[in-house]
């Protein structure tokens, strides 16, 4: 997680370096309208850019997560990437080794006394049949970027966690899964925790829509406010995400 606030010169340094295959301080300053000097300070000041960014040996500089799709670089903080149509074409084993043997790259503790591990394949098989109802009603999904515990933590400056990571044209869906029935409002907030971070990463061309899925509800969905805050976050039971997407894609409308 960031340390302060995100101001707008971060958002549009980190956004250039991300969108380009290597560029120069002095482009940098001239596309931001600053002094080679100012562009300097923020280049070595900025959490995102000293976490997330570097330069070459030609001094150009670049971000670890690109931003275009496919996102590359992605992979590299996630437990599990790929794209829909790998996910669904996969047995779940050999997806559940493939996670486990992600999550240990990526530091992720993989201690199990809580039934970690179930609620690894709880949250696989409540997308599964999400993207089973996307294709039903007629989403072309099949190439959408899929992503399972997700973990960027490259040191004290930056940390961004999400249990599940759909990323769609103008979308971003961040997915906080819960073996419950009953909306907590420690969770609510924690689904939205990240989201103002998951915007710098993605840059203006996506929208990050938070949820709480709480997988042993049924036939629920509904909003609830954040904490100290007038935004809302999405709940719904695993049997009734796809509203959460039907919310900002308007496929049932159609």
């Amino acid at each position: 997680m960031a340390k302060g606030q995100i101001d707008a010169r971060e958002r549009a340094l980190y956004a250039l370096i991300c969108a380009n295959d290597g560029i120069k301080a002095k482009d940098l300053a001239r596309e931001l309208g600053v002094t080679r000097k100012e562009v300097n300070q923020y280049l070595y000041t900025f959490p995102f850019v000293r976490d997330l960014c570097y330069h070459d040996e030609d001094y150009l500089w670049h971000g670890y997560i690109r931003q275009h799709v496919p996102h590359e670089g992605l992979r590299d903080y996630s437990g599990w990437y790929g794209l829909v149509n790998e996910f669904l074409a996969q047995e779940e084993e050999e997806w559940f080794d493939e996670l486990l043997a992600g999550c240990a790259r990526i530091g992720r503790n993989l201690n199990d006394t809580r039934g970690l591990f179930h609620s690894f394949r709880n949250a696989r098989q409540t997308m599964v049949t999400l993207f089973g109802d996307l294709l039903d009603a007629g989403v072309s999904c099949e190439n959408w970027e899929l992503v399972f515990e997700l973990r960027i933590k490259r040191s004290k400056w930056i940390r961004i966690y999400a249990d599940v990571l759909v990323i769609a044209p103008d979308y971003v869906f961040s997915l906080e899964f819960k073996m419950k029935d009953a909306i907590d409002q420690g969770e609510v907030d924690q689904a939205a925790k990240y989201a103002p971070y998951l915007e710098v990463i993605f840059g203006s061309a996506y929208e990050i829509i938070p949820a709480l899925v709480l997988t042993r509800a049924s036939d629920l969905y509904t909003h609830r406010q954040i904490s100290d805050s007038t935004a809302e976050v999405s709940v719904a039971s695993g049997d009734m995400l796809f509203n959460v997407f039907d919310e900002y894609l308007r496929f049932l409308a159609q």
